[in-house]
């Protein structure tokens, strides 16, 4: 479905293929209409209704104990350090252009993240003595090859409404495959060591556990309409690219809960249905951190990524117009739903 269903979809209204199957991508073919104030105010209302209820929770809800896993720190570990310094010393060379660095000037991206996993990791063992890179430590290295599939699937599914392109030296296929799977293989890694670091404090389960249960009376038949209207989506994103862009984030992840719901009956909001939403807000905080970080370090690198967002380009966060980052809360989901699709459910903040 999560494949084959975009090309369907231009098959069926007569569209040429090639260019959704070409590689390396290289041609803009969407034409982006420009900003819109109604598109912009009607996408900033839904967004603040979504998120107002657990901003609203967050700032009232229960205070956290003060026994808390945060009053057992233990000593930043060297390695975490070591990764402080990889990450900063390859942001000066991701935002400066020595001469001597030369070609290697392009390969900052998976280096910076190295640094950030390390660190990351370091911060969870600080906090609670253990790490999942120290005590999952195999599970979470599998997370790297599974991270590089993973992401070749957004960058498949951008090619049906093209939101962003990469700007440097252009690269053979061969090439640009290995260049870009290494920086692709960190997303899964840095986005579940931050949600670890998230879980470690006792805000999020003192805030949001018994939070609005939500009960489905009839949860298949409700998986079976979500996967229909969420698949007629995905069939039709490159039909209508300017229209349909925010499914290419919100519909792999109803696809791939509606199938979990129907054939094993557990998914990453089953807590929810006993109000338990901290594993659901630790895992969109978590994308939203490592959103800002992979913005931050895009901005003035020398091989970056632009946007091009249909309506709503505009009042831009680094490269990010700000709307933008709004498709880091769903994807955050989605990136714990594919860990524990390939890992399993292990304890509590990983994956």
């Amino acid at each position: 479905m999560l494949l084959g269903l975009p090309l369907l979809g231009v098959v069926a209204a007569g569209m040429p293929v090639a260019p959704y199957l070409a590689f390396p991508p290289r041609t803009l073919y969407v034409d982006h209409p420009p900003f819109s104030w109604t598109v912009f105010w009607g996408l900033t209302v839904l967004i603040a209704a979504a998120i107002a209820p657990f901003v609203y929770r967050g700032v009232t809800g229960k205070q956290p104990s003060s026994g808390g896993p945060e009053n057992r720190a233990r000593a930043f570990p060297w390695w975490g350090w070591a990764g402080v310094a990889v990450c900063c010393g390859t942001w000066v060379l991701a935002w400066n252009r020595f001469p001597w660095l030369g070609p290697l000037q392009n390969h900052t991206f998976a280096p910076l993240w190295l640094g950030y996993i390390l660190a990351v990791n370091g911060l969870v063992y600080r906090r609670t003595g253990r790490s999942p890179l120290t005590h999952h430590t195999r599970a979470y290295l599998s997370l790297f090859p599974i991270s590089a599939l993973f992401w070749w699937f957004f960058e498949y599914l951008n090619r049906f409404v093209q939101n962003w392109h990469y700007l440097g030296e252009p690269f053979d296929a061969w090439s640009y495959f290995w260049y870009a799977t290494l920086p692709f293989s960190t997303v899964l890694p840095a986005v579940l060591a931050t949600r670890a670091w998230i879980g470690s404090f006792s805000w999020p389960e003192a805030k949001f556990r018994g939070f609005l249960p939500v009960r489905v009376p009839r949860p298949r038949g409700l998986a079976w309409t979500v996967l229909a209207l969420a698949g007629a989506g995905l069939a039709c994103i490159g039909v209508l690219p300017n229209a349909l862009f925010p499914l290419l984030w919100v519909s792999p992840l109803l696809i791939l809960v509606s199938l979990e719901t129907l054939f094993s009956g557990r998914h990453v909001f089953s807590p929810v249905t006993r109000g338990a939403w901290d594993g659901v807000v630790t895992a969109a905080l978590a994308a939203l951190v490592c959103g800002f970080f992979w913005e931050l370090w895009n901005v003035y690198s020398q091989a970056k990524w632009v946007y091009s967002i249909p309506y709503v380009h505009r009042f831009q966060v680094f490269e990010m117009p700000i709307l933008g980052y709004a498709g880091y809360l769903p994807f955050g989901l989605e990136c714990v739903a594919v860990a524990e699709l390939f890992l399993g459910r292990r304890e509590r903040g990983f994956p």
